[in-house]
């Protein structure tokens, strides 16, 4: 049977099983097959990859969502690709909605900007398009020498609070930290709704703080300019104490944020929202990766509910 359709080939890789579902879902709805493939792992870990089918001169999607194994995810990827180049495909369109690494998009002190490194090594692979969703940060678009389609879950999103929870207009839309107070703004446009930012929550890895710049000198010293130059000693940050900004007493709190990972930040932005009296709490985020152990602390945390395009999971 053809599994082309107009020059079309579809190929998933297996280091998740979403991904094959996502391609069965895209090839169903475009009425094609799914291209054969073969990926799998070597006894040491290597990734292999075998194209069973001639791709020459077609146009070539590889779907890849991203597992607790990011960085398999990232070699299957990048293989898969490559074969695909080695097989004289026309071009090679990347699907992949969630981009790993993407809160490595700064310098921070002496570390290193990795998505952008990731972003290399897919276009030297032999990428000529990524589609993907809600990026970290719209800066990586420009990591890339090709085209990338940042798509937006927000519609999603919006559609189910409006759907979903009820009374919603009694909501207020939440950003738990300053950096988040943007997109939380968006929502609150949309829906027509009020807007609180927590402030002074403790300082994750993205914040000023860790990056060498607000560094200052621990003693002062004389400038080399001049003797009775002295460079001034600058005074570190304080972190201030906790506080809402914006009314959520007896209101639904909807916190709004691109990725749920490390859930302690959101643990800590739900029990202060419930001290100060909001009565249920509604977490919404495009990539739910809730690594480790975080599916029980947000059961036992005043999180009520945590949401994502791809599905939900209620805590009891």
């Amino acid at each position: 049977m053809n599994h082309t359709k107009g020059g079309l080939v579809i190929f998933t890789a297996n280091s998740h099983p979403s991904s094959r579902e996502l391609g069965k879902r895209i090839s169903e709805r475009m009425g094609v097959e799914l291209g054969k493939a073969q990926v799998y792992q070597e006894a040491n870990r290597e990734t292999r990859v075998q194209i069973q089918e001639s791709i020459r001169g077609k146009d070539v999607f590889v779907i890849q969502t991203v597992s607790k194994d990011v960085n398999t995810t990232i070699m299957e990827m990048l293989i898969m690709v490559y074969a695909c180049r080695t097989s004289c495909a026309r071009s090679i369109t990347g699907v992949l909605p969630y981009f790993p690494y993407s809160k490595q998009c700064k310098m921070r002190k002496r570390g290193s900007i990795v998505s952008k490194l990731i972003a290399s090594m897919m276009c030297k692979a032999g990428l000529t398009h990524l589609i993907t969703m809600d990026l970290h940060q719209k800066e990586i678009q420009g990591f890339f020498n090709i085209p990338v389609d940042n798509l937006r879950a927000s519609p999603f999103l919006l559609q189910y609070i409006q759907e979903e929870i009820p009374d919603y207009r009694n909501a207020v839309i939440v950003a738990k930290s300053p950096a988040s107070a943007k997109r939380a703004q968006s929502f609150a446009e949309r829906l027509r709704l009020g807007i609180a930012v927590i402030h002074g929550e403790a300082q994750d890895a993205e914040s000023d703080q860790v990056d060498g710049r607000h560094s200052p000198p621990t003693v002062k010293t004389t400038g080399a300019i001049h003797p009775s130059m002295e460079i001034p000693l600058l005074i570190p940050k304080e972190k201030p104490p906790i506080n809402v900004v914006g009314d959520v007493g007896g209101r639904i709190a909807i916190i709004v944020d691109d990725i749920i990972d490390d859930v302690d930040s959101f643990v800590a932005a739900a029990e202060t929202l419930k001290e100060r009296g909001a009565y249920k709490i509604f977490v919404m985020a495009t990539h739910g990766l809730l690594s480790s152990d975080a599916p029980r602390f947000i059961e036992e945390s005043a999180i009520d509910e945590v949401r994502q395009p791809s599905c939900w999971w209620t805590s009891a």
